[in-house]
């Protein structure tokens, strides 16, 4: 049989033998949106909380967008003309409309990256469009203080717009339990101070925060505060099939409208688990997501408790930029040279985090699951070393020579990798509000 997998832009087909037994997890048919422009259009005439857009915007000298980085494949070419033409239409001055790109700790995206995460020249040409410096101390605003002691530092072009609107793509996030929404502000345009205290041990060890897990989920709880010191946020939430075309999607008051695509969502992005497998095959999710190993590593996570405890995970993934940032490279470094209990104990110890150490530290939570193997054509031998798993030349050859060697043809694929989430049962019961 063969499988086409979710790999870079052109996917990665994987032969196996017919008489193997395999389980291919997919989500369901989920609706598609005829027209997905009428839909939105209906749905700033509509909101979900809130007063219409046209309204809102009526009262405005001044609005700021938020977008997705290139990390994320949200429609933008085809959400952001109509925000745009609504705020011009309102009287706001197309010098007075900022579209910012949440980049949280992300390198900026210039050139012909802009251009395709803005999705549209005139876009592009009519409103200013800028990226988010989570280091520029002068770019941010300090609101407060959180009850978990989060200082909340904001991009001030975002805080001090008279009308704020996020642009997002909800899907399965291995420490927030779903991006979109109120993730665009924190940590997408929070200063560096505020991305490194969210992103500490006290929050990522604990167990609530996960996959499709909003119910106690300490990170999820401090973005939402967070928030609502920003004052009135507007969102468009987006919803994708696995084709990547627009399934759902909402406008409205920032938490209602996140809430709503949630609710769409979760029945499609999640399956609970009805048993294990010793042999675990999923991906990076293609392109944008497995463009480095840092993104990789939300496909190992969300896949790694379908696996049988000391079972072997296969990944493939492109990275064809490599394994992610130079403070990832080091975390990756200390992971190597201290051992995973001794690199926990570490930032156990720590208030905030080290600039992306949290991707390492979601790592090895898979690490202590069971052997994680990565197929990749993006990497050099040294970038292969630094992974902390197990590279193979050829992901067919591998999972071959692992069913050989078990006897055990039994085998699990989720060709999509992190936006199908499998779920235990008391997780799956939360997710679906049992």
């Amino acid at each position: 049989m063969q499988i086409d997998l979710h790999y870079g832009k052109t996917g990665l087909p994987l032969e196996l033998p017919d008489e193997w037994d395999v389980t291919v997890f997919r989500k369901t048919a989920m609706p598609v949106l005829d027209d997905p422009q009428a839909a939105l259009q209906r749905a700033v005439r509509e909101p979900i909380g809130g007063e219409p857009l046209s309204v809102a915007a009526a009262r405005a000298r001044t609005a700021c967008i938020l977008i997705c980085d290139v990390t994320r494949p949200v429609p933008n070419g085809t959400l952001l003309p109509i925000l745009v033409r609504t705020l011009l239409a309102a009287g706001i001055a197309a010098e007075q409309i900022t579209i910012l790109v949440a980049t949280g700790f992300h390198r900026p995206n210039e050139g012909e990256e802009l251009r395709e995460v803005v999705g549209d020249d005139w876009v592009l040409a009519t409103v200013p469009v800028c990226n988010h410096f989570a280091r520029n101390d002068e770019d941010h605003r300090l609101l407060g203080v959180t009850q978990r002691g989060t200082p909340a530092k904001l991009d001030r072009r975002f805080v001090d717009a008279d009308l704020r609107i996020v642009v997002g793509l909800v899907e399965p996030h291995f420490m927030a339990g779903y991006s979109g929404g109120r993730k665009l502000i924190t940590p997408g345009i929070a200063h560096a101070d505020t991305i490194a205290s969210v992103h500490s041990a006290a929050f990522l060890e604990h167990p609530c925060a996960a996959n499709c897990r909003l119910q106690g989920n300490p990170l999820h709880d401090t973005q939402l505060e967070i928030a609502r010191m920003v004052g009135p946020v507007y969102a468009v939430n987006t919803v994708l099939d696995e084709a990547r075309r627009i399934s759902y999607l909402s406008y409205g008051e920032l938490e209602a409208s996140h809430q709503a695509a949630i609710e769409f969502l979760t029945p499609y992005a999640t399956f609970p688990i009805e048993t294990t497998f010793s042999t675990v095959i999923t991906t990076g999710a293609g392109y944008p997501l497995d463009k480095t190993y840092y993104q990789t590593v939300k496909g190992i996570v969300s896949a790694h408790e379908l696996l049988t405890p000391g079972g072997m995970l296969f990944i493939a993934s492109e990275c064809s930029e490599g394994l992610g940032s130079p403070e990832f490279i080091s975390a990756q470094e200390q992971l190597l040279r201290l051992g995973s209990e001794d690199f926990l104990a570490m930032i156990v110890a720590q208030t905030r985090a080290n600039i992306d150490e949290w991707q390492t530290e979601m790592l090895i939570k898979a690490l202590h699951r069971g052997t994680l193997c990565l197929y990749s054509t993006g990497l050099t031998a040294e970038e292969q070393r630094l992974t902390g798993v197990t590279c193979v030349p050829s992901l067919a050859d591998a999972v071959r020579q692992r069913v050989a060697a078990t006897g055990n043809r039994r085998i699990a694929v989720i060709p999509e990798g992190p936006y199908l989430i499998p779920l235990a049962l008391q997780a799956a019961q939360l997710a679906y509000g049992v």
